[in-house]
């Protein structure tokens, strides 16, 4: 028997040692998550792993062990399997063939420069040759005033009726903006990303011409009014497809009486292999799919693991599919590297297949019955396999859940009918990275204008920012467009609208170059 005192003391160590266990815990998961906010700061932003990395981790221990079962494949079968497909996949690129330093399609200017003893005497000398050497130069943009003159008449024969005089076709009569004015000011903000202060500090400076930024300001509420009807039927036709990707990135804005800013977002909506329109709110609630989706769209929405899609959803009566994202779950397993190497990288060798599979889909351009087939005859025992191992070690209880693996694995295992959508569908992608491309050039814009105004001009950037991503999707000049554009626009009909838009512009312009090279 121990003494009351003993038993106190015996206490005491039993709840000092709980105490320390619950302090272990907790400080190896806040170092995990350290260690993962250090590498998302300074580490590499790719999560791709080739095949000498992935058998680092591989021939690694998970929590000090020499060996951890993963999967029912051995260390052994996955290096074999890994140097089986580093040899189908190993292929010599082709040399690429060196472009000309000067480009040819530029247009020439000659400087002929003559010896100083020729210019003295020149019926003395006899040209017998030349040196040429091309440099690449460069002219500055330049401003000019242009003058549109519209004379007034009067009949001969009625010289006391009212004159008649051209119509004056611009966006607005008394604006002193010109479109090539228009265009280059939504370029420098939305393609180059150049807040309206450096533009106006940019025209004073090197022109000489005092333009206000407020005056820009009102000038691009202008242009996004007019060009809204081209927005309008950008998406109209992302979501005619039946098949969308969908994702949102934060946006600061100004908010008039508190003197501070406020977060909205940019939703982006892309069908892949065709445009990408943005849209403005200034919230991340599930009712602001209602607004972007329309009413009567049915099929598949491809987006991450955001509440709000599946709240949504459920709301559409069984109309809409929602399909999960591959990189998102593979993120999660690249973050569990570094605590758990060897079952994170047996999962990220998994995934690498899927990735392989769907790359060579790309390079024969298969269509979506062909990738469906493919995919249910080599992917879907992938899936199978992933999925067997996270619901093993899901089971096993070896990973808490707030470790990086545990949240991987329940992550995995919360999307996972989501994550198969793309098996039962070719249409659909492995993952929603083309969305969240096409949203990387807002991101450089907002480290450099910081936030986007007043609330109500959000959607405004929104339909110029789906312009700018429809040019640079396809290779065209997005100043050129939009000056032709907005010189047209004040005499087209809503018919005609779908005639300037950035595909068929396009279009119309490799039409034109067809016919004059013929």
């Amino acid at each position: 028997m121990m003494t009351p005192l003993e038993a106190r003391l015996t206490e005491e160590v039993e709840s000092l040692r709980h105490q320390l266990g619950a302090v272990t815990l907790e400080n190896k998961l806040l170092r995990e998550k350290v260690d993962l906010l250090i590498r998302r700061i300074f580490g590499r932003s790719s999560e791709q792993l080739d095949d000498g990395q992935l058998m680092l981790l591989l021939q690694g221990g998970d929590d000090g062990a020499k060996k951890a079962e993963a999967s029912s494949a051995s260390p052994g079968v996955l290096e074999a399997e890994i140097e089986k497909r580093g040899k189908d996949t190993a292929k010599i690129k082709p040399r690429k063939e060196r472009e000309a330093r000067v480009p040819e399609h530029l247009p020439a200017v000659d400087e002929v420069i003559e010896p100083d003893e020729v210019v003295a005497d020149p019926a003395a000398w006899r040209s017998i040759g030349e040196e040429i050497t091309e440099q690449l130069d460069y002219q500055p943009a330049r401003f000019l005033r242009r003058r549109i003159i519209r004379k007034k008449y009067v009949h001969r024969d009625e010289p006391c009726q009212a004159p008649i005089i051209a119509p004056l076709n611009t966006l607005q009569e008394r604006s002193i903006a010109a479109p090539g004015l228009l265009a280059q000011i939504i370029v420098a903000k939305y393609c180059d990303h150049l807040p309206l202060y450096r533009q106006e500090q940019i025209y004073a400076t090197r022109h000489g011409v005092a333009i206000p930024r407020q005056s820009m300001a009102r000038w691009l509420g202008l242009a996004a009014d007019w060009l809204r009807p081209i927005y309008e039927h950008i998406h109209t036709g992302v979501m005619a497809g039946g098949y969308v990707q969908i994702d949102e990135t934060p946006v600061e804005y100004l908010s008039p009486g508190n003197g501070q800013t406020k977060q909205g977002y940019l939703w982006a909506c892309k069908r892949p292999g065709a445009d990408v329109s943005f849209t403005w709110a200034t919230s991340r609630a599930a009712r602001c799919l209602e607004r972007i989706i329309p009413a009567d769209f049915t099929g598949t929405v491809q987006c991450d693991g955001y509440v709000a899609y599946p709240s949504f959803a459920n709301r559409s009566e069984g109309r809409i599919t929602l399909a999960a994202c591959w990189a998102h779950a593979r993120r999660k397993f690249h973050e569990a590297t570094e605590s758990t190497p060897q079952q994170a990288g047996w999962m990220l060798l998994q995934i690498q297949h899927l990735y392989r599979i769907e790359k060579q889909l790309r390079q024969t351009k298969a269509g979506a019955q062909q990738r469906q087939a493919v995919r249910a005859s080599q992917s879907r025992m992938i899936v199978d396999r992933i999925h067997r191992a996270l619901t093993r070690l899901k089971l096993s209880r070896r990973h808490l859940p707030q470790s990086a693996m545990g949240k991987a694995i329940d992550y995995a295992l919360t999307m996972w009918p989501m994550l198969l959508v793309y098996l039962e569908d070719g249409r659909v992608e492995i993952d929603n990275n083309p969305v969240e491309n096409a949203i990387r050039p807002t991101a450089i814009g907002k480290k450099n204008w910081l936030f986007i105004g007043e609330a109500e001009a959000g959607q405004r950037s929104a339909i110029l920012f789906t312009l700018i991503e429809a040019c640079r999707s396809r290779g065209i000049d997005p100043q050129t467009y939009l000056r032709e554009v907005l010189t047209r626009l004040p005499t087209l009909t809503n018919r005609q609208i779908k005639e300037v838009t950035p595909e068929a512009w396009s279009k119309a312009q490799q039409t034109d170059h067809q016919r004059k090279a013929a």
